[in-house]
């Protein structure tokens, strides 16, 4: 089959432009090797890249696969996870938060919502003068960002590793101070209540 006149046109112009490279290329020798070696280094550092990154993917592929079981099994996570808010207690039982209101006021969304009360002689809550008689986060809003954490002076408020809050309803998102607060620690001797008789016969 002959080559149409369209394709012998394509080839001397191809070849006359290589004619005229070669022709007004006017750079020594050795400057054109230079070139010409950068150029094959660059197609072998390519090759070597690829041929790097496909190694990686094939000993990935080769290695079993680790996955969680959940939900059939309880997800794992990190001490570091930031969950559902707990309210600690001390060794005896009280609660840690005084109502100072610097959690609430560190929230950049604010969604934290306290009410203070006095601690008096028969009924103590917390170890402070005053104690959270009210304390809601609205999980509608929180960020789970960590500065109430990082500024409550007692560690009253910590990060938990709860996190199937999940709702349809958002009112179910308001967790209230009942639900965070952690259970009574074991052998703790709770002084909630004073009895007023008992304390009057003491003396």
């Amino acid at each position: 089959m002959r080559p149409s006149a369209t394709t012998t046109r394509c080839q001397l112009s191809f070849q006359f432009g290589k004619a005229y490279i070669a022709a007004t290329d006017k750079r020594p020798e050795w400057v054109k090797l230079k070139v010409s070696m950068a150029k094959i280094s660059e197609v072998f550092g390519g090759a070597a890249a690829i041929v790097k990154g496909m190694g990686i993917t094939f000993g990935e592929m080769l290695n079993p696969t680790i996955t969680d079981d959940y939900p059939d099994a309880p997800a794992k996570f990190q001490e570091r996870f930031r969950g559902v808010h707990e309210l600690q207690r001390d060794e005896n039982g009280l609660e840690k938060c005084v109502a100072c209101f610097l959690c609430a006021a560190a929230c950049p969304a604010q969604c934290i919502y306290i009410e203070a009360a006095e601690n008096t002689a028969e009924l103590r809550i917390s170890g402070g003068e005053r104690y959270a008689k009210v304390y809601n986060i609205d999980y509608n809003r929180c960020i789970f960002c960590g500065y109430c954490v990082e500024a409550c002076p007692t560690d009253a408020i910590t990060h938990g590793h709860g996190f199937e809050i999940a709702s349809y309803n958002t009112s179910t998102l308001i967790y209230r101070k009942e639900q965070m607060l952690v259970p009574m620690p074991e052998g703790a001797h709770y002084p909630l209540k004073v009895d007023p008789a008992t304390e009057h016969d003491s003396h």
